[in-house]
């Protein structure tokens, strides 16, 4: 069976895992046979009220404590996992992952990745292992193979995100919600989910059609 490492980045879209892509994403990996292993790093952050889309003022959670809500307690700190233990990545977006993950939220092109994640990243893509990102999660995988690239990437068609993408080395390639871009030499594979998607029907489409790639190559 193969088995997939899914990479959290808290609970919910303005400050961590976008909760339908990551239930989407377990989901559609559950249905095709894939065993499943959720992660997260175990960071403090900010945190969003999301009822009314502003942050809340000196409050702070854990990352890894909150991911476990949509892991429901099945979970382990990234630090702790090793390549060995996976066949291939899958990241969801939300902006968790380009706040937490790493700093692209903040940062730009410029951004630094959280070392753990960009270790497990480096150890699983060293390992021949594919690797797969939805939303803003691609970003991610750009800074952390900048400079060994370029990969095929896309975060749908936002000119400015494609932009800072391309400054990090990275062709990115337009693509509908309900579509995918395979970089097979690299084994990535991407969709654009809550970057451009407006139904979860659509969203749903993308990343179940990612996750059959993933798994093809994994495989």
């Amino acid at each position: 069976m193969v088995r997939v490492g899914v990479v959290l980045s808290g609970c919910g879209v303005y400050d961590g895992s976008e909760i339908h892509e990551a239930v989407l994403s377990m989901l559609c990996l559950d249905q095709q046979g894939a065993e499943i292993l959720c992660m997260a790093p175990d960071m403090e952050t900010s945190v969003v009220n999301h009822l009314t889309g502003k942050e809340s003022p000196g409050e702070k959670r854990n990352v890894l404590v909150e991911a476990a809500r949509i892991a429901r307690g099945k979970i382990r700190d990234i630090a702790d996992v090793k390549q060995e233990e996976v066949d291939a990545l899958m990241f969801p977006g939300g902006f968790g992952a380009a706040k937490n993950l790493c700093s692209f939220a903040s940062d730009g092109p410029s951004c630094k990745v959280h070392p753990d994640v960009a270790r497990l990243a480096k150890e699983v893509h060293q390992a021949g292992k594919p690797i797969g990102a939805v939303c803003i999660a691609p970003a991610l995988i750009a800074k952390i193979f900048e400079g060994s690239g370029p990969l095929t990437l896309t975060i749908g068609n936002d000119p400015g995100t494609a932009q800072a993408l391309e400054k990090m080395g990275q062709e990115h390639h337009n693509c509908p919600c309900s579509g995918f871009v395979l970089d097979s030499k690299n084994k990535v594979v991407t969709s654009p989910a809550y970057m451009l998607g407006k139904r979860i029907s659509e969203v749903a489409e993308g990343i179940g059609k990612t996750v059959e790639a993933l798994l093809k190559m994994a495989r």
